[in-house]
């Protein structure tokens, strides 16, 4: 059964597209992901669901059109309609050669190595000007490190771990 903390959000279906099952989709990862995606994820009724992409077409930017196995009609791509569009986390990390190209949300439920100190990404604080890194850790501490370069010494994709080196006086606060 496929989680919440395993797949990230990449679109949302838009409508149906033509008669033959064609849906238009807002993709906003880079299409380097729906190359690389051995499925889409979708919310059908409190269950993630992988459907499997046949085929598609760029209509612009961020508009696609895909065509998705089993759905042959406007009828069948209507229960598709309105739904957010994931791929399974990994496999998000891994399409990207660069991780600047990463969303940062992608980091949450990561493993965080901070100066030796285990913890686990479990939100990003956006209500600054900097980007925040919200890390609970194994002592019941809760960290807010930014989520800059300068700090990430590395980034393990597999296995969803991310190392940093800061200030101490960042973690003294």
């Amino acid at each position: 059964m496929i989680t919440i903390d395993e797949i990230i959000s990449i679109g949302k279906f838009n409508k149906a597209h033509g008669i033959n099952g064609e849906l238009s989709a807002t993709i906003t990862a880079p299409q380097v992901v729906l190359d690389n995606c051995s499925c889409i994820v979708c919310d059908i009724d409190g269950i993630f669901v992988p459907f499997f992409i046949k085929d598609y077409r760029i209509k612009s930017q961020e508009t696609f059109l895909l065509s998705i196995d089993d759905i042959n009609n406007e009828q069948e791509a209507a229960m598709l309609v309105n739904k957010d569009i994931y791929v399974k986390r990994n496999e998000y990390g891994d399409a990207l050669e660069d991780d600047d190209q990463v969303p940062i949300d992608y980091f949450i439920g990561f493993k965080a190595i901070i100066n030796g100190i285990n913890g686990n990404i479990v939100d990003i604080d956006d209500s600054t000007a900097n980007l925040l890194f919200v890390i609970d850790t194994c002592d019941d501490r809760q960290l807010l490190i930014p989520a800059v370069e300068e700090f990430i010494t590395d980034i393990d994709n597999k296995n969803n771990i991310i190392t940093m080196e800061v200030p101490q006086e960042l973690l003294d606060l």
